[in-house]
């Protein structure tokens, strides 16, 4: 083996993963082959002379190893992923890289925070056909695009462990995603189980692209054939990719539509067949993964570009669960931190470094701002706005018509409320009263803030206490119900009272009180020092 090759253990030799031993071997980057049915190991120690091995821990705690190539049931690609990055390995993952996309995030993380690669087997974009329609679109010979169709069908492969959507589809997603560059809008899916209740066998999914451009995915394995189609219709040409067609598997289409009377009249091309180099895909993709390895650049189909499919996946997912109804498809950022057990509902914005723990729910329409952290049981309402670095505590949540402004603190099982008279049985939502939580403001433990009031900049609300009316800046609340007790500095030290002028004792901010308020002079007298220092430069 040449000393510059990258030593690839692939996990997994059934149904998928002898071709990438295949592939691997040929390519001289074969180190070893881990699966925990015997009689395979024979079969790959006696084809190819190797090292294989049934334990997945001994393999990632072999130095030799530079890099493995996953092709495990997708459940269990999200962990066996995991592991390997954490143990310094570089990692290929057969579709779907994780069957959540905040697994998939998390993964992206993960090989960023370790530098290693994360590649993604979809395939599609390695073949020689969907790289020239990419080159077709690219030059603008096909016109301005109007619709994209897909049908991957087949009497295939039937599997338990996830339905027919991640099976089969992410090989078309993956290809439209590259093909168009951008996200779809909306997304409708309808499927059918008709073998298990619980798994769809067959479903029919619709993409609405912001640029106009429509797709439609069908996928099936309760098929009387086989069929991988994808068809491309522009308004120049139309083109169709048949994988199953051994030869003619690109045809360009040079289709007319006449208006006659005011009525369109179809003239049909008898098409072109497009010669396309006799490569293997898997192998384009297996040599492109080694050279990464080699080189330290991205993949083409890295975690990121992954991560993206399995958005489009959930939002079908959500639309199946609504019996086809249209869903906007989540805009997740890999910027931001979900654990694999949050639910981040569709249309979220959440901010760079934020982080979104365990068993947590972010609902549609809410903004997180930067560097939040949210803790384990949060839910975060429709709508909600939260500002930037604001740390929310355990089981607290965040009801529709409450804003949090930046540098918020809220201790863990705080209760916010958004209702005055909440009855069970009587629906009371136009009835919503907003809570402001002012910038700064900390509120204690156990606390409940009644909805409709203010809390001010940097105040400070005591473990246990039941807020029922607006809290002035930087005033200190403690009881039930709350009542005043002190003044606050801004860094959280409590000030000394019945005294007109004070200086915090920890920062040494300095603070006017009276009237039953508190003004932080030191932010006054810097405004105006830097007022005063502008007008002497502009003199």
């Amino acid at each position: 083996m040449n000393s510059l090759t990258p030593r690839i253990a692939v996990i997994g030799s059934g149904y998928w993963g002898k071709n990438l031993v295949r592939n691997f071997h040929e390519l001289g980057a074969l180190h070893s082959v881990c699966d925990t049915r015997e009689d395979v190991l024979k079969q790959v120690r006696e084809k190819y002379e190797l090292k294989t091995t049934a334990s997945f821990n001994a393999l990632l705690a072999d130095p030799e190893v530079d890099g493995v190539a996953i092709a495990a049931p997708a459940t269990q690609h999200f962990e066996l992923a995991r592991c390997a990055l954490r143990a310094g390995k570089d990692v290929f993952v057969e579709k779907p890289l994780a069957l959540k996309a905040q697994d998939g995030q998390e993964l992206v993380r993960l090989a960023e925070e370790r530098q290693k690669i994360l590649m993604v087997g979809h395939i599609l974009e390695y073949h020689p056909a969907i790289l020239e329609l990419k080159r077709l679109i690219r030059e603008g010979e096909l016109g301005r695009l109007q619709y994209i169709y897909s049908s991957r069908l087949n009497l295939g492969k039937l599997r338990t462990e996830e339905n027919i959507l991640w099976s089969f589809a992410p090989h078309d997603i993956s290809a439209i995603l590259f093909l168009l560059e951008e996200m779809p809008e909306r997304i409708s899916s309808h499927g059918g189980s008709y073998l298990d209740s619980r798994v769809y066998d067959t479903t029919l999914t619709t993409c609405d692209f912001k640029s106009g451009v429509k797709a439609h995915i069908f996928v099936s394995w309760l098929h009387p054939f086989k069929e991988q189609k994808l068809a491309i219709v522009g308004g120049s040409k139309m083109a169709v990719f048949n994988d199953v067609e051994p030869e003619n598997k690109l045809v360009l289409y040079s289709h007319r539509i006449d208006w006659r009377d005011r009525m369109p009249v179809a003239h049909k091309d008898a098409g072109h067949t497009l010669l396309l180099p006799k490569e293997e895909p898997l192998r384009r993709e297996c040599e492109h993964f080694l050279n990464c390895i080699r080189t330290r650049e991205a993949p083409r189909t890295d975690g990121r570009s992954a991560v993206r499919v399995l958005q489009v996946l959930q939002s079908c997912e959500d639309s199946l669960r609504a019996n086809g109804q249209p869903v906007e498809v989540a805009h997740l950022s890999s910027e931001y931190f979900a654990h694999s057990t949050a639910v981040i509902d569709a249309g979220c914005e959440i901010g760079r470094g934020t982080k979104v723990w365990h068993f947590s729910h972010v609902m549609s329409g809410s903004k997180l701002g930067e560097g939040c952290n949210l803790g384990q049981n949060v839910v975060i309402g429709t709508d909600v706005k939260i500002g930037n670095n604001v740390k929310i505590q355990n089981n607290v949540s965040v009801y529709t018509g409450v804003e949090l402004e930046d540098d918020v603190f809220c201790g863990p099982s705080i209760v916010f409320t958004n209702v005055i008279n909440p009855r069970s049985q009587i629906i009371r939502k136009h009835e919503y009263r907003k809570t402001l939580v002012r910038k700064g403001a900390s509120i204690g433990a156990n606390a409940t803030i009644v909805c409709g009031i203010t809390l001010g900049r940097y105040s400070f609300v005591g473990a246990g206490a039941v807020v029922t009316h607006d809290v002035p800046d930087y005033a200190l609340v403690v009881g039930v119900p709350a009542v005043q007790a002190g003044w606050m500095c801004s860094c959280g030290i409590r000030l000394a009272n019945d005294v007109p002028e004070v200086t915090c004792s920890s920062c040494g901010r300095c603070y006017r009180i009276g009237g039953g308020m508190c003004q932080d002079v030191s932010v006054a007298e810097q405004s105006r020092s830097e007022v005063s220092v502008q007008l002497v430069a502009a003199d």
